[in-house]
Formats: structure tokens, C-alpha cells, sequence
């Protein structure tokens, strides 16, 4: 077998990890990554049929979740209490390889979380949002949750509406609608680690690759770790120029029908049409 600790997913999942804790998304154990592998990759570093142990699914406070649409696939996640400042150093400890049981009830650990520990409390959250991502698009492979610093301080001073949030985020980039062009979902504060949440983010999740969770932090979903990055990181920055003019007399924003020039340009049909405000 080769070494895993030198595979593609791992390397980039450390790296990814090590970016969202330098910009300071993900304080102390705050945020957590879900990776699904295909089995083939990871057969070349492990035994798919041997599990080390075997952990229920459950969030925070125990709450069971059926991912039995899930059943045999195979997971790179973070760790619950796991610091992403660590995962680099101590991949090990901090990450874990799972596979989901049979009924979806519980996950088989093929590799990882060697201080006896297991996936992040938000890992209910996390697989219901890949079923339904998986509905929309096949080829999704990545649910990423954090508290980027701007995003979450705009909750506190924007109304909280989809269509408004939205165009607000538009307005402040002009790559902003061509990245993210069906818009943002926007979730009400609710109790993390519960199936609730995680029931609501999935719904969000059959509209929107990127969901707030109001006064918490966001859910981004993707094909690969550096598109769901980037999803996120293009929603910071937008929301970073936001909080530093949103005081200040505007003379100047990008206007809907140049944002239409936009999308025409660059050959997006998939967006929102009913949050631009066109004549």
C-alpha cells in the first residue's frame, strides 16, 4: 500500500485546512471539511473492507440522522474539537477517513482519529447536504463550513433576506455573480449540531452551493476543495468591502444590467434571474 499521509486528497485537504486558519475562518475548532472519495483512490492506500472501529452518526446533542442514500461511500473529514491549525502537523489525529455503514446509521473508520476521536458534530449536516447536492449535481464532492470574519459581521448589520443579501454581495465585485450566480441561501439563526439545521441547510442546498447560517458562519459546497475555497473566499471579500464602505456615502456601484453584460459575456444561464432588478 502507499502511503497516505502523500496522496493527492490528503495533501490538499491539510493545505486547504492550514489557508482557512491563516485567514482566520475557522478559530480554534470552529468549522469542519467533508471530502467524498471515491473508493478506487483510496484502495490504493487502504483496505476499504477493513474498518478500525465503528461510530454512530450523531451531531452535539445525539441527534441520529439517516444517510442511508450515502451507504458505501467513503469520507475525508475533520475531526470533532479538532483545531484546523493542527490538521497539517497531525493529520492522524485531526482527520479521519470514514464510510458510511449499512442503513446509514453509523460510519466505519478505515483510517485516522487516533486519539480515539470521530467526526465533526456538524457530520449529520454535512451528509445531508451531499444528498443533496449529489440530486443536483453528481459530480459534488465537498460540503465546507466556517466563520469567515466579514461574512459573519455583515449578518449583524444586513437584513437577512436572500434576494438582498444576494445583490448586495453582487454589487461589491464585479466577478461576484459570475462566481456565485444562483445567489446565496440564507438561513435564520438556529441551534447547531442538531438534524434541524442540518435538514434546513440541505434544502438550501438543492437551490444554493453557498448557505449562511445567520450569526454563525457559512456552508459552501462543491466539485473539488479549491472551488468550494473559493466560493467562500469570493463571498468574504465581497462582504469585506461591504463592512469597510457600508458607513459611507455611496457614489458608485455596478449596476444590474451590467451585471446582465456580465453573465452575458462569460455564457451564464443558471442565475437568479428574479434577484436582479431589470427594466
Amino acid at each position: 500500500m502507499k502511503d497516505i499521509l502523500k496522496a493527492k486528497f490528503m495533501r490538499e485537504m491539510c493545505a486547504t485546512a492550514s489557508n482557512m486558519y491563516r485567514l482566520g475562518w475557522d478559530e480554534r475548532n470552529g468549522g469542519n471539511i467533508s471530502y467524498m472519495l471515491e473508493e478506487r483512490e483510496v484502495a490504493e492506500y487502504l483496505d476499504t473492507e477493513k474498518a478500525l472501529r465503528e461510530i454512530p452518526v450523531m451531531g452535539v446533542n445525539s441527534v441520529e440522522a439517516d444517510l442511508s442514500p450515502l451507504e458505501g461511500r467513503i469520507f475525508l473529514v475533520t475531526g470533532t474539537g479538532k483545531y484546523f491549525k493542527n490538521v497539517e502537523k497531525d493529520p492522524a489525529v485531526n482527520l479521519g477517513i470514514v464510510k458510511i455503514g449499512k442503513g446509514g446509521k453509523s460510519v466505519r473508520l478505515l483510517w485516522g482519529f487516533e486519539d480515539g476521536g470521530r467526526p465533526t458534530s456538524e457530520f449529520p449536516a454535512h451528509m445531508m447536504s451531499h444528498i443533496a447536492r449529489l440530486k443536483v449535481d453528481p459530480e459534488n464532492r465537498v460540503i465546507m463550513h466556517s466563520h469567515p470574519t466579514y461574512t459573519l459581521a455583515m449578518n449583524f448589520v444586513h437584513e437577512l433576506d436572500e434576494k438582498s443579501f444576494t445583490h448586495t454581495l453582487w454589487e461589491m465585485c464585479t466577478e461576484c455573480i459570475v462566481v456565485f450566480p444562483e445567489g446565496v441561501g440564507v438561513l435564520p439563526w438556529m441551534l447547531c449540531g442538531t438534524s434541524e439545521i442540518g435538514a434546513a441547510t440541505a434544502r438550501k442546498m438543492e437551490e444554493f452551493r453557498l448557505v449562511v447560517w445567520a450569526m454563525h458562519g457559512i456552508y459552501g459546497a462543491g466539485k473539488t476543495l479549491d472551488e468550494t475555497f473559493g466560493l467562500i473566499e469570493t463571498v468574504e471579500k465581497a462582504a469585506q468591502i461591504y463592512m469597510l464602505t457600508a458607513h459611507l456615502p455611496r457614489k458608485n456601484t455596478i449596476k444590474d444590467e451590467d451585471m446582465l453584460k456580465l453573465l452575458q459575456l462569460f455564457g451564464v444561464k443558471n442565475y437568479r434571474k428574479d434577484f436582479l432588478d431589470l427594466k
